[in-house]
């Protein structure tokens, strides 16, 4: 299993969403074809298809538990994790 599925595991299991590291989060959404755009410490990411714009900050090393949610909800609606 890559670490790609691994991360998208843990996010769509929904247990520990205060312990995904903010790199693998943000390396996931980048996997699943999303664009990223850096403003100062917003991560802003966008993809063709998908109407919702995604802004990730980091909490230290670590992703904020409810935009972690939003992701997860994201990769839901759109069916995302099946590209993997």
């Amino acid at each position: 299993m890559t670490k790609h599925a691994k991360t998208l595991e843990r996010v769509l299991r929904g247990t520990a969403d205060r312990s995904v590291r903010f790199r693998d989060l943000t390396a996931l959404l980048k996997r699943l074809s999303f664009e990223e755009r850096v403003r100062g410490d917003h991560h802003i990411f966008t993809r063709d298809g998908v109407d919702e714009i995604i802004n990730l900050q980091a909490k230290g090393s670590l992703s904020k538990p409810y935009q972690v949610k939003q992701v997860r909800q994201l990769i839901l609606k759109y069916r995302l994790g099946d590209a993997l």
